[in-house]
């Protein structure tokens, strides 16, 4: 969608580029406060249930488009561990790392994929978001089956989160939206 915005403007290539660096650090680092916040008021509990890393993550691949969002899906969690692991406590954990970086991937980038289609209609943010969830949790889940004769995380462990999480990412499944749908009113004012 920035994509979009930015193209209608004539802005120049340079331009373009650190619109969406910024953007994308600002998402980033809203991916790792964010989930910091919900872990200090409702505990580890409280992560798994809301899930407060994926709300940026989806927001990101509306907005940015699949590439873009990619980058932020791949890096927020890199980034979020980064970061917490110098207090001592790392979130994501270590061992779930690998399995976020490529479930949040995929959260942004089948997202992202809708970014053009969002510029036209707004609407089509609710699939983006609610395709993008399934897309992810379906393959945090095949993962989890693949690897776990080599990780603690059994695809039953997953799927309980996974049913853990419902709430977060039905709440998610209409926040988001709405968010897009609000920044795409206020970024593209021409009537079409």
């Amino acid at each position: 969608m920035i994509e979009q915005v930015l193209s209608r403007h004539s802005v120049a290539l340079r331009v373009k580029i650190t619109v969406k660096t910024l953007i994308s650090v600002g998402i980033i680092a809203l991916a790792v406060i964010l989930p910091q916040l919900i872990h200090l008021a409702l505990g580890a509990p409280g992560g798994v249930q809301w899930l407060p890393m994926y709300l940026p993550i989806l927001l990101g691949g509306c907005l940015l488009g699949w590439e873009w969002g990619l980058g932020v899906g791949i890096l927020s969690p890199v980034v979020s561990f980064a970061i917490t692991s110098l207090t001592g406590n790392p979130m994501p954990a270590a061992i779930r790392l690998p399995y976020m970086i490529v479930e949040l991937a995929v959260f942004a980038a089948v997202s992202g994929l809708f970014s053009q289609r969002i510029v036209r209609n707004s609407w089509m943010a609710f699939p983006a978001v609610l395709l993008a969830q399934v897309a992810g949790r379906l393959t945090f889940l095949a993962i989890a089956a693949i690897f776990q004769s080599i990780s603690p995380l059994s695809a039953s462990v997953v799927w309980s989160q996974i049913q853990t999480g419902l709430l977060g990412m039905v709440l998610q499944a209409v926040i988001v939206p709405f968010i897009v749908m609000g920044l795409r009113l206020l970024l593209i004012k021409d009537k079409e």
